[in-house]
């Protein structure tokens, strides 16, 4: 399954593939074997890398996933700080954060249950995404849900050096589940997840996280 983000750009993909295709077999004085050599090449290097990008697998959520804190993104997590949060927090918070590289899934998801209170777009540079101030400087969605607790928790999607397209499909006044399917980043880039700063975290930094699946914390409202 792929992300129907990306059926347009896989399309091109597979388009310019045929197109080298035909070339290489147009041109005089090659080889057969350096035509099917480049050909191999182009289909590898582009259609089949567009393919292994936009790949959607199915994830399950863990068992009592509406009292969790979720990875909503597939990479490694690179920094867990203390931060003060002003834009929905409002306040002192953990922020997490997770790199996806170009070979991570890059379809992001909902990291809690609850109800989309806060939506931000945010224009802005193109920093690594590992750069410290990614999180305030580069482009970026900004997404903040209460859970029926009243938990709150700030997440955003951020581009980095190569992405330069974030997407994502829910609004302020939406409902949603932990686990459910957000929107993708593309080509490597960055998410953060901000929690009240006394949320007990059950993830570290060097952590390697799968969207829907891996738990950060439970609420502290929820039973053990």
């Amino acid at each position: 399954m792929f992300a129907r983000e990306g059926y347009i750009i896989i399309a091109i993909a597979w388009l310019l593939v045929v197109l080298i295709s035909i070339a290489v077999w147009i041109v005089p004085d090659l080889h057969t074997w350096v035509r099917m050599l480049m050909s191999l090449a182009a289909v590898l290097c582009i259609g089949v890398f567009v393919l292994y990008f936009f790949r959607d697998p199915e994830r399950t959520p863990p068992p009592g996933a509406g009292d969790l804190l979720l990875s909503p993104a597939d990479g490694r997590i690179v920094a867990i700080e203390r931060i003060h949060e002003p834009a929905y927090l409002r306040g002192e918070a953990k922020r997490i954060s997770i790199f996806l590289s170009v070979f991570s899934v890059h379809v992001n998801r909902v990291p809690a249950t609850g109800v989309i209170e806060f939506e931000r777009y945010v224009p802005g540079a193109y920093l690594v995404a590992w750069h410290p101030k990614a999180s305030e400087k580069n482009e970026r969605s900004e997404l903040g849900l209460v859970h029926a607790s009243g938990f709150r928790v700030l997440f955003k999607q951020i581009a980095g050096q190569v992405a330069r397209r974030i997407v994502y499909h829910v609004a302020a006044g939406d409902a949603v589940q932990a686990g459910q399917r957000l929107g993708v980043i593309r080509f490597g880039s960055r998410m953060d997840v901000s929690v009240p700063s006394d949320v007990l975290l059950s993830v570290q930094v060097g952590d390697r996280v799968r969207a829907g699946e891996s738990v950060f914390a439970r609420f502290p409202c929820a039973a053990d």
